[in-house]
């Protein structure tokens, strides 16, 4: 099979995939109408596509998941400027060869004015030795460099290229985008399947659409699957029903890396849900990450945070659930052990919401970070430290410590604290109301030390 991406020092086009290529290579755009999706880069006016069509950019890194067109989009901007195009792999490739691509780069610009762009698909995958031989080429303008990654180029790819670099991320590919993108293949007979009179049920489009999760590849695959595996009827066609399209993409692969964004972006709307108190959503996000291979302990982690952080003692229940969810699913493991999860879930999100002790502390680990540390009252501290303090000159009056279970209620006012600092401030939700009128009640007995 021709490589799609192969250079020529003859001519600045990219070559055509020939005719047993993949569907999905034979219909990869050609140009940025065809691209599906991503319009929040390439629509009309949208700074990607002017920087393009001016041909006024110099590094370009795309991130986003598979098969959302980055490597397309380099393909596409290459066609666009008229620039040669030379790939690399970031699994695959070494120092010696980025030099020996940017040695012919060099040479093309100055023999023939040409200039080149250079695609490393998984730049995350170079360490920091081969990015860093990008840089003075990069800054020289030898190359016009455009990477590709499935991870956030922010943790993953050194400072120095993504300071050089205009960041874009891509989506995924919303169904009402992948239709389309369905229907054309179907529709021209050189480089799709237009030959082959197909009839195509529109519950059956959809339903590979959506199956695919965004993925135009994936999407494009299992029609060529279907279309190909699938007899033509007595009227001479091929009828792509929903039974057809169900069997020729069966499970849907979600789109979750174990240490990437899809990772903390799910996380992170799970604790949000709960916080929001919708266990629809909530539970929403759980089924995805248990879908996907999530570690169940990381959840049951994030469980127990979310308890004390986002329910705290507005129902100090939370907590003792959340426990219980954790220690159960160690009991009983998988699949069972996503019971007590989906239980403890529910019981979060559902219940009243105070970040009030959570929120206190910040403010004393505030004081503590910035202001001057207290030193510990005379009548606080240890009998050892008492003798010392009398020993300086303390009064009897400093030094006494009211023992609190001597008093009527257990409580006796007396400063805990010097300067009357306060951090705890209750609310009125669920069980918290009582422990502030409780303070309330305390605070209306204190008269402070003159």
């Amino acid at each position: 099979m021709a490589d799609l991406f192969a250079s020529t020092s003859d001519s600045p086009r990219l070559p055509e995939p020939d005719s047993g290529a993949p569907l999905a290579a034979r219909m990869r755009p050609r140009n940025l109408d065809e691209i599906a999706g991503q319009h929040h880069i390439l629509a009309q006016g949208k700074l990607l596509r002017r920087a393009i069509e001016s041909d006024r950019f110099t590094s370009l890194i795309f991130y986003g998941p598979p098969g959302t067109g980055k490597t397309t989009l380099a393909s596409v901007i290459a066609r666009s400027t008229g620039s040669r195009f030379e790939s690399l792999n970031g699994v695959e490739s070494n120092v010696a060869e980025i030099r020996a691509k940017i040695d012919q780069a060099r040479t093309m610009r100055d023999l023939r004015g040409q200039s080149t762009i250079l695609f490393i698909d998984e730049i995350h995958r170079f360490n920091k030795a081969q990015q860093d031989v990008l840089l003075p080429h990069i800054e020289r303008g030898t190359v016009r460099f455009i990477g590709a990654t499935t991870h956030n180029p922010y943790f993953y790819v050194n400072s120095p290229l993504v300071s050089r670099s205009q960041i874009f991320q891509l989506e995924s590919v919303s169904t009402d985008d992948l239709i389309p993108v369905l229907e054309r293949a179907l529709a021209e007979s050189g480089r799709g399947l237009g030959h082959l009179e197909v009839l195509p049920a529109p519950e059956a489009l959809r339903h590979l659409a959506e199956m695919s999760d965004g993925d135009v590849r994936k999407a494009l695959t299992a029609l060529e699957l279907a279309v190909l595996t699938t007899p033509p009827g007595d009227d001479g066609r091929i009828h792509l029903t929903l039974e057809v399209a169900e069997e020729s993409i069966q499970k849907k692969a979600i789109a979750y890396d174990a240490d990437g964004d899809a990772h903390y972006d799910t996380a992170s709307a799970f604790i949000k849900s709960i916080r929001g108190s919708d266990p629809d959503a909530a539970l929403y996000w759980l089924a995805k990450m248990l879908h996907a291979g999530e570690d169940p302990r990381f959840i049951a982690r994030r469980l127990v945070i979310s308890a004390s952080e986002d329910i705290g003692l507005a129902d100090s229940n939370a907590l003792r659930v959340a426990i219980a969810a954790q220690q159960a699913f160690e009991f009983i493991g998988m699949p069972e052990g996503r019971i007590p999860l989906a239980h403890a879930t529910v019981y979060l999100a559902t219940a009243p919401k105070s970040n009030s002790a959570y929120a206190a502390l910040g403010l004393a680990m505030q004081d503590i970070e910035k202001g001057r540390t207290l030193a510990v009252p005379e009548h606080l501290r240890t009998r050892t430290r008492k003798k010392l303090a009398a020993g300086s000159g303390a009064t009897d009056e400093q030094l006494r410590y009211l023992y609190a279970h001597d008093y009527e209620g257990g409580y006796v006012p007396q400063a805990y604290l010097p300067e009357g600092r306060r951090y705890y401030t209750p609310t009125d939700h669920g069980m918290e109301k009582r422990i502030r009128e409780r303070i309330e009640h305390w605070q209306a007995q204190f008269q402070p030390p003159p």
